[in-house]
């Protein structure tokens, strides 16, 4: 209950909170008219919390080359990147308030080609940014009708960073959905569906439950056989054995337990998304030549 999964809710309400924190939850309600659940979480750090918001007015509000709508849309892509249902649905409401086409909400594939020549480049600083080099920069701002110039990709990257980033607050902190929001937009990443997870629903009885369970002594199995190889194996790195680990996990929770799917989640957040598969792989292991980094100082 309350705006984070993790935090007891009497914490974030404690009587006596400083001033700076309430004097900065009094700000947020008189200008958006609300407290949303990233604020009433962030506020336990008020100034981490001045400084967040902002950064965030200067980039979805401030004068910048991008249009308002496609800033919201922009963010709307790099949260869809890591599935994050609460950003998802927190900007296609912002994207409408601000004048947005709602036919570009049925997914990217209805949004203009230059929104569209934005997903490589989100995909790849979402999940393995090593990756990216300046032909990638290059071919965006080529001469053409879809092209973009300098200052509007310099403020669509800052964008999609920011969003991925926030996107892992929202999951690391457990943000809830907001009470009006329909049926809330949750931050719930891909999991198996457990009965406590928003992907549940009264149709699915109790089998999820056990679906789930089956899952977890699979996977408990698979990490014991890679404990005993590690015993084999010489020279394994406690790295090397973690990125297995997560590798093994991050297979079994992509298997949906009965075919259970969360509609909602396939309809408002993956039509956002081309190569859903594609997702962080290890850039550099032990033994082979490290690619050289993406380095800006």
């Amino acid at each position: 209950k309350g705006p984070s999964a993790f935090i007891p809710l009497g914490e974030i309400l404690q009587e006596g909170a400083e001033n700076s924190r309430h004097q900065l939850l009094i700000e947020a309600f008189v200008s958006a008219g609300r407290v949303d659940n990233i604020t009433m979480v962030m506020g336990l750090h008020p100034q981490y919390l001045s400084s967040f918001w902002k950064t965030q007015y200067l980039l979805l509000r401030m004068d910048g080359p991008l249009p308002y709508h496609k800033r919201h849309y922009i963010a709307i892509m790099a949260a869809a990147r890591h599935q994050c249902s609460y950003l998802v649905g927190l900007h296609m409401g912002e994207f409408l308030q601000v004048g947005g086409n709602p036919a570009w909400l049925q997914g990217l594939h209805c949004a203009p080609q230059k929104l569209r020549n934005l997903n490589e480049i989100n995909k790849l600083l979402a999940h393995r940014p090593w990756l990216i080099t300046k032909e990638h920069i290059e071919a965006l701002l080529k001469t053409g009708e879809s092209s973009w110039s300098l200052a509007e990709l310099v403020q669509a990257l800052v964008l999609l960073t920011h969003y991925h980033s926030l996107a892992s607050f929202v999951f690391g902190c457990g943000i809830n959905p907001e009470e009006d929001q329909d049926g809330g937009h949750g931050c719930w990443p891909p999991s198996p569906h457990s009965d406590s997870s928003p992907a549940s629903d009264d149709s699915m009885g109790s089998s999820g439950g056990k679906d789930a369970m089956q899952e977890v002594e699979v996977l408990m199995e698979r990490m014991k056989l890679l404990q005993e190889s590690q015993l084999e194996e010489e020279g394994v790195t406690q790295e090397e054995m973690a990125t297995r680990f997560e590798l093994e996990k991050t297979e079994s929770l992509l298997v949906t337990p009965a075919d259970i799917a969360d509609h909602s989640l396939q309809s408002n957040v993956l039509c956002f998304v081309e190569d859903p598969e594609f997702g962080y792989k290890d850039f550099t292991r032990r033994g082979e030549q490290a690619p050289p980094t993406f380095r800006a100082q």
